[in-house]
C-alpha cells in the first residue's frame, strides 16, 4: 500500500524544481555563469571539510585523495566548461544558413555513489547548473550527512549569486517505494548516476538515463609496455583512494614473456602476494560477502586492514595485494570487482589470448565503463578498441583517475562514466557525462537551396530505363 506522505514528498520536490526549471530558462549566459562560478569556488574552498566528511561518514577511502577528488570535481570540472555557452545561440554558419541555440532540458536526477558522494555531487551540481537545470540529488543512505553538508554549501553560494530558489535540492531517508515513485514521473527530465537499475518499476521510466555503467576492469601489460613505469602507474590507480574507484583495475593480463620481470617490479614496489593458502582464505571471506551482495568489509580499507580482517599476515607498508586467478566466472570472486587495493593476475602467451581474458572479464562485469591497455604496439591498441566495448580504453594510464578525464588525457573530467556500447539498461552515451548532454539543442534553418538538386530534372526518376549509374552521373554531372 504507498504511504500517500512519502508520496506527497515526491510531489512536493518536482514541483519546486519544476518551478525553478521556469525561472532558471529565462537567465542569461552571464547570470549563469555567475552563479557557476560562485558554486565552483564555495566546493574548492571546502575541499578538505567535504573529504573528512566523506571518510568520517562512510569508512571507505582516505582523506588525501578524496580531497584530490573534490578538486578534479570543482577547479578541473570548471575549467573545462567554464567558457562554454550553453544559453541562446550556440554554434552559427551563416553560409549554410545553420544556427544552433541551447535550451535547459529541465530537472534533473542526480544518484549520488557511496564511494565518492562529495565529488559526485559537486560534478552533478556544477554540470546542472551551467546548463540551467534544476538537479534533485538522492545521496545512498551511508553517504546523507556528507551530501547535506555539499548542498549546504553549493546551494548558498548559488543563492547569493542570485540563483533562483531549489535549484538545488536533495531527497534523504528515501524509501524503495519513494525512490519507485521518483525515478517514473513524468517531469523528471533526465536521470544520472549509478542505482537506476535497482528500481522495480524500471521499464516505467520515462526519463532518459545515462548510467554509469557496470564495471569489471581489464587491464593488459603487452611485451612492449615500459614495465617500471607501468608497473608504478597501475599500483597508483588502484591504490588511489583506497581503490574505491569504480573504474579502478581489476585484474591484468600479463605477457609471458615478461611476467618476471613484472611480478618483480610488483614485489619491488611493496605489492603482497598470496599463496594459495591465503587466496583459499581470502575467497571464502569474498564469498561469505557475496552472499550478502557486497564485500563491504574490505571496500576501501588498506592492505594492512585487509589482512586483519582475512586473518593473514600482511605487512604495514604494504601498497596493494595481489593473487593469481585461478578462474574467470562469478564463481570465482577474484575475477570480479572489488574496490579494495586487491588486484588478481594471470598470463597470456600472446596478445590474442590477452585479449580474450580481457573479454572474459570485461564480460563478466556486463561490458563495463573502461578498459586499460599498457603497450607502444598502436596496430594492436586499434585491435583491441575493435572488439572491446568498453566505453573508455585508456592506453599507457592509469584506471581509475585516467577515466575521471582532465588530468592524465583531455576527457571531459566528469563523475559520470557511460556504460559500454553492448551493456545492460538504458545509455544515452559512451562519453565521460559532461554539459553537452544536459542541454536540448535547437537547430534553426535558413533557406539555402542546393543548386545540384534544384537545377535536377525529377523526371527522370520516372524514366524506368534510366539505371541508377546513369543517374547518379547526370546528378553530380558539373558538381
Amino acid at each position: 500500500m504507498t504511504d500517500i506522505g512519502r508520496e506527497l514528498r515526491v510531489i512536493e520536490v518536482l514541483q519546486k524544481a519544476k518551478h525553478a526549471a521556469g525561472i532558471y530558462s529565462q537567465l542569461s549566459q552571464e547570470e549563469t555563469d555567475k552563479i557557476v562560478h560562485a558554486v565552483y569556488k564555495a566546493a574548492l574552498n571546502n575541499r578538505v571539510k567535504l573529504a573528512k566528511s566523506a571518510v568520517k561518514e562512510t569508512g571507505y577511502g582516505n582523506c588525501k585523495d578524496k580531497v584530490i577528488k573534490n578538486v578534479i570535481a570543482s577547479q578541473y570540472v570548471y575549467e573545462d566548461i567554464k567558457l562554454k555557452k550553453t544559453v541562446g545561440i550556440i554554434e552559427e554558419d551563416n553560409d549554410k544558413g545553420i544556427l544552433k541555440m541551447a535550451h535547459p532540458r529541465g530537472p534533473i536526477l542526480g544518484i549520488v555513489s557511496r564511494y565518492s558522494p562529495t565529488s559526485d555531487a559537486i560534478f552533478k551540481i556544477l554540470i546542472s547548473l551551467k546548463t540551467r537545470n534544476p538537479i534533485i540529488l538522492i545521496p545512498d543512505r551511508e553517504a546523507e550527512e556528507s551530501l547535506k553538508e555539499v548542498v549546504k554549501i553549493c546551494y548558498e553560494a548559488a543563492l547569493k549569486a542570485d540563483a533562483p530558489d531549489n535549484c538545488i535540492q536533495s531527497f534523504y531517508n528515501t524509501s524503495s517505494d519513494e525512490f519507485d515513485s521518483l525515478v517514473t514521473k513524468s517531469e523528471l527530465s533526465l536521470i544520472i548516476g549509478a542505482g537506476e537499475a535497482n528500481t522495480k518499476n524500471r521499464s516505467n521510466i520515462v526519463a532518459p538515463v545515462i548510467g554509469d555503467g557496470t564495471s569489471n576492469v581489464p587491464c593488459y601489460i603487452a611485451d612492449t609496455a615500459d614495465i617500471s613505469f607501468t608497473v608504478k602507474e597501475i599500483i597508483y590507480s588502484k591504490t588511489f583512494d583506497n581503490g574505491v574507484m569504480q573504474q579502478s583495475e581489476q585484474a591484468v593480463i600479463i605477457n609471458t614473456q615478461i611476467k618476471d620481470k613484472v611480478l618483480k617490479e610488483f614485489k619491488h614496489n611493496k605489492t603482497y602476494f598470496l599463496d594459495d593458502k591465503e587466496r583459499t582464505i581470502f575467497e571464502e571471506l569474498l564469498l561469505s560477502n557475496k552472499k550478502v551482495g557486497k564485500y563491504e568489509n574490505i571496500t576501501g580499507k588498506t592492505p594492512y586492514e585487509i589482512g586483519k580482517l582475512a586473518g593473514i599476515n600482511v605487512p604495514k607498508d604494504t601498497r596493494l595485494i595481489m593473487v593469481e586467478l585461478d578462474g574467470i566466472s562469478k564463481d570465482h570472486p577474484l575475477s570480479s570487482k572489488i574496490l579494495a587495493p586487491v588486484l588478481s593476475f594471470c598470463f597470456a602467451d600472446d596478445f590474442y589470448e590477452a585479449l580474450n581474458y580481457c573479454m572474459d572479464i570485461n564480460f563478466l562485469g556486463n561490458i563495463g565503463n573502461t578498459v586499460s591497455l599498457f603497450t607502444n604496439n598502436n596496430e594492436n591498441v586499434l585491435k583491441f578498441a575493435s572488439i572491446i566495448h568498453a566505453g573508455r580504453i585508456l592506453i599507457n594510464t592509469p584506471a581509475s583517475v585516467g577515466a575521471i578525464g582532465g588530468w592524465y588525457n583531455h576527457l571531459h573530467p566528469s563523475f559520470s562514466y557511460a556504460c559500454g556500447s553492448s551493456a545492460d539498461g538504458n545509455t544515452l552515451s559512451m562519453d565521460n557525462v559532461s554539459i553537452d548532454h544536459l542541454l536540448h539543442i535547437q537547430t534553426i534553418s535558413r533557406r539555402r537551396p542546393n543548386n545540384r538538386i534544384m537545377n535536377f530534372d525529377f523526371n527522370i526518376y520516372n524514366n524506368e530505363s534510366y539505371d541508377s549509374d546513369y543517374i547518379e552521373k547526370l546528378f553530380n554531372l558539373n558538381y
